[in-house]
C-alpha cells in the first residue's frame, strides 16, 4: 500500500510513529472499509509538517501539479494505481483528454503534465492535451523543462461533449484546479469528468474540506487509541475580510486568538515549550499565493500595505474574501540543513510517491511553498512494503508509512468532502 523510505531520518522514532506502526493491520483494515464507502480522488497530492510530536496535513490539492518531482523508479506503481483510478471512473475509457493550467511559462509545471500523460498512456489510454488557452489558435508544440514536447490543442466543443480536432474523448482528466471559474466549454458535459467541477476553487473551500477531516481524524484516533490532535490541526474560518479595503480585521483577530488559545491548551497538556503560532491563508487557491504567519490577534491588526497586498488576491487576480486560520504545525525535518516538509502524491487510494518541499530562505514555523523552494524526490526500496521491514537488521524504520496514512487519510476527507459538496449544490455556473 505504501512504499518503503530508504531516506527516513536517523532519529528515533516519536511515540506518534511508533503507535501507528505498532497497529497497521488495524489501519489498513479501517482504510479498506472507508475507501470502499466512497468515491475516492482520481488524484490528490497532500502537504504534511511533521513536528515530531505531531504529525498533519495542512493543504490537501486534488489537482496536483508536481509528477515530475516523484521518483522516476516508481512510474510503475503510479501505472499500476492509474489503472484502478480509470477502472473506477470509466472502465471502457480508452481516450482520456487532459486539461492543464494555462501558464505555459512554467516549464516545470509543462514537465509534470508530461509525466502525468505518460502514466495515463502507460495505463493503457490514448491521451492528448486540450488547453483552455483563449488565444490558443490551433495545435501548437512546446518545450518542458526536460527537454520534452507537448502539444497542445484547443478545446472543441460539440453538443454536450467536448474534444479535440478528431479526437472524442470517453472522459476528461482536469489537472486545473478552476479558480478562475468553470469555463462555459466544460459546463454541462455529458462526458465524465474527474476531478468533478465541484472540485476547483471556485467553490471548494480549506475549511471545508477540514472539516471533513475532523470527522476522519477522530474515527482513526478512536481506532489506534490516540488523541486526535496529534494528527489534527486546529483551525476557524472567517469569511469577513477584505484586505484591500481593511475591512474584516475584528473576525480575523477574533479567530487567530481562539486557535491560538486551543493550541496553547494542548502545548500545556504535552509539556511543548515551543511558541504557538496560526497560519492564515485563503480559503480558496493554492500556489502559496495569500498566505501569512502569525503569532497573536495583534499581528492581524493595522496590516501594513505590503501585507495587505499579498493577501488581497490569489491566483488569477480573484479576491480574497474567506480566510482559513488554521494551527501552524512546526516543521523539524530538514535536508542539507534547509527546513523541509513531506508532500505525497497519490492516485486513487494508492500512495505513490512524494518529495520534500525544501527552502533554506524559511524558518520552522513559516509556509514553504514559496519562491525560492526546491524539490527532492524521496527515494524508495523496490520491494519493502512493511513499516519498518522486519528481518532486515539494519534496516531504518520506515517512517514514510506514517506520512502515507496521514496523506490517506487526508485523500478520504476530500472524497467526503466532494460528496457532501455535490449534495448542497448543482454544477457550478460558468465563469
Amino acid at each position: 500500500m505504501v512504499p518503503h523510505l530508504t531516506t527516513s531520518l536517523t532519529g528515533p522514532l516519536q511515540d506518534l510513529e511508533r503507535h501507528v506502526l505498532d497497529r497497521r493491520p488495524e489501519i489498513e483494515r479501517w482504510f479498506r472499509s472507508r475507501f470502499a464507502s466512497h468515491e475516492v480522488p482520481f488524484y490528490s497530492s497532500v502537504d504534511l509538517r511533521n513536528s515530531g510530536f505531531k504529525l498533519a496535513p495542512v493543504d490537501t490539492n486534488l489537482f496536483p501539479g508536481g509528477f515530475n518531482n516523484l521518483n522516476p523508479d516508481f512510474m510503475p506503481l503510479c501505472i499500476h494505481a492509474a489503472m484502478s483510478a480509470i477502472a473506477k471512473q470509466c472502465p471502457d475509457a480508452q481516450k482520456f483528454l487532459l486539461v492543464p493550467e494555462n501558464h505555459t511559462r512554467n516549464l516545470h509545471y509543462l514537465q509534470s503534465v508530461a509525466t502525468l500523460k505518460r502514466i495515463l498512456e502507460g495505463a493503457g489510454l490514448e491521451v492528448r492535451i486540450g488547453s483552455l488557452i483563449p488565444e490558443l489558435a490551433g495545435p501548437t508544440e512546446i518545450e518542458t523543462a526536460g527537454g520534452e514536447k507537448l502539444l497542445l490543442e484547443p478545446l472543441a466543443r460539440r453538443g454536450n461533449r467536448v474534444g479535440l480536432a478528431g479526437f472524442d474523448p470517453c472522459a476528461v482528466l482536469l489537472n486545473n484546479d478552476l479558480s478562475g471559474g468553470v469555463p462555459a466549454i466544460l459546463a454541462g458535459l455529458e462526458q465524465r469528468v474527474v476531478p468533478p467541477l465541484i472540485a476547483g476553487w471556485s467553490t471548494r473551500r480549506k475549511s471545508q474540506h477540514f472539516v471533513a477531516y475532523d470527522g476522519v481524524a477522530e474515527d482513526f484516533a478512536e481506532l489506534v487509541g490516540i488523541d486526535p490532535w496529534l494528527v489534527n490541526p486546529v483551525f476557524a474560518q472567517c469569511g469577513q475580510v477584505d484586505f484591500a479595503a481593511k475591512s474584516g480585521e475584528e473576525c480575523l483577530a477574533a479567530r487567530v486568538e481562539e486557535v491560538l488559545a486551543q493550541v496553547r491548551e494542548k502545548y500545556a497538556e504535552y509539556g511543548i515549550t515551543e511558541e504557538p503560532f496560526a497560519i492564515v491563508k485563503a480559503d480558496a487557491g493554492t500556489y502559496g499565493m495569500g498566505i501569512m504567519t502569525v503569532k497573536g490577534a495583534d499581528d492581524v491588526r493595522n496590516l501594513n500595505r505590503k501585507t495587505r497586498n499579498k493577501m488581497a488576491v490569489i491566483k488569477e487576480g480573484q479576491p480574497v474574501t474567506e480566510v482559513i486560520i488554521q494551527e501552524g504545525v512546526y516543521t523539524f525535518e530538514d535536508v542539507d540543513g534547509a527546513v523541509a516538509e513531506p508532500v505525497i502524491y497519490m492516485i486513487d487510494q494508492f500512495v505513490v510517491g512524494g518529495f520534500y518541499r525544501v527552502h533554506d530562505a524559511r524558518g520552522k514555523d513559516e509556509n514553504l511553498n514559496a519562491p525560492g523552494m526546491a524539490f527532492h524526490p524521496l527515494a524508495f526500496e523496490t520491494d519493502c512494503h512493511s513499516p519498518d521491514c522486519a528481518g532486515a537488521p539494519g534496516d531504518p524504520p520506515n517512517r514514510f508509512y506514517t506520512y502515507g496514512v496521514v496523506a490517506r487519510m487526508a485523500a478520504l476527507a476530500a472524497a467526503v468532502e466532494v460528496e457532501e459538496m455535490a449534495m448542497r449544490i448543482e454544477e457550478p455556473e460558468p465563469a
